[in-house]
């Protein structure tokens, strides 16, 4: 906020100051409302790691979700469509903001066509999950669960993709196909990554309990133990909060044409995502509140819908946050029910 007002005051005097002020504190209030999902779903993976992946997530990752997502990517996509360096870019951005966010925003299409098949993917496969042990829908849910396969999930969001190409203006069709798969590809790419990782910690774990003597220090070891931290999953997440933060960015020149403005109240955001999840693993909040997780995936599959729509349809942002928002209180109110009948039985 701080550098908002900087910012402002540096182009337009106290007017310029107050008007930044009250911009940034929009875009991070929109962004947090969209976001409360994003942050449990990112606790579900991290609650699962140790405090040096949990700090990497909250260091590293901020970085990369602030400067690469909020403000480095849409200059990529602009510099992609425009054929201009990203010099040039920056330049249009910052003294002609108009002819950026139209040439940001022509490319909604293909942005959402990624975003919304990457997102799909992550709901459907926890829909499919055979380890799900409670079921928020009751047996509907349950039935689900059994026939479902990660197969299915990537034909049923191949499916999506084709009906939003079929949506899309005609001379972007291409774009919008190539989009698509490309977010499906980075879905089961990451989860390759993970899978790849994760086959060496059994035998680790055997050495151990067989008694055989600790590995030696060194770089070996370090580049074992980010291994088994999980790149795979960090990637996932990295990925995830992109995905989401996507319609975000492009949402926000609704409200202004700033890039620097956008940046910092959309990292308003990305700082509360990475707070919030980081405060759920702490306080297990997730084991407290059964359902909590199952409501932010029903969320993030309602935004993955909403997103794929959005290649033809304007869908308003205050419609696609309190969605979400709706969700989580739900499966809030269900969690406390279940808490409640259990504790009765007790």
């Amino acid at each position: 906020m701080a550098v908002s007002g900087w910012w402002g005051y540096s182009h337009g005097g106290m007017p310029g100051l107050i008007n930044a002020l009250w911009i940034t504190g929009v875009l991070g209030v929109m962004e947090v409302s969209l976001s409360f999902d994003n942050a449990v779903v990112n606790a579900s993976v991290l609650r699962h790691w140790n405090e040096f992946w949990q700090k990497l997530f909250l260091t590293v990752g901020i970085l990369v979700a602030v400067f690469g997502m909020r403000l480095l990517f849409p200059l990529v996509i602009v510099s992609v469509a425009t054929g201009l360096g990203l010099v040039d870019v920056w330049t249009m951005a910052t003294t002609t903001p108009d002819v950026y966010a139209k040439h940001l925003t022509d490319n909604h299409a293909q942005v959402a066509a990624f975003g919304g098949a990457f997102l799909l993917l992550v709901f459907l496969n926890f829909l499919f999950d055979d380890e799900k042990e409670l079921h928020w829908l009751g047996w509907a849910e349950e039935k689900v669960n059994a026939l479902g396969t990660e197969s299915l999930a990537v034909l049923i969001t191949m499916g999506a993709v084709a009906a939003c190409v079929a949506m899309g203006p005609a001379e972007a069709k291409y774009s919008v196909l190539a989009s698509g798969i490309v977010g499906i590809a980075v879905y089961i790419g990451v989860n390759w990554i993970s899978g790849l990782l994760e086959e060496g910690e059994p035998d680790l774990q055997d050495d151990e309990e067989e008694g055989a003597a600790p590995a030696k220090s060194g770089n070996g070891d370090l580049v074992k133990t980010v291994a088994r931290g999980s790149i795979g999953g960090f990637l996932y997440l990295e990925v995830l909060d992109a995905s989401f933060s996507f319609d975000g960015v492009i949402g926000a020149f609704a409200i202004t044409n700033d890039v620097v403005i956008i940046m910092l109240g959309l990292a308003i955001g990305a700082m509360f995502v990475r707070s919030m999840t980081v405060y759920l693993v702490h306080k297990g909040t997730l084991d407290e509140f059964v359902y909590l997780e199952h409501g932010a995936h029903y969320a993030i599959g309602i935004l993955a819908l909403i997103m794929l729509a959005s290649v033809k349809y304007h869908i308003p942002e205050w419609f696609t946050g309190l969605s979400g928002v709706a969700f989580i209180l739900v499966s809030l109110w269900s969690s406390l029910r279940y808490r409640k009948r259990h504790a009765a039985q007790a």
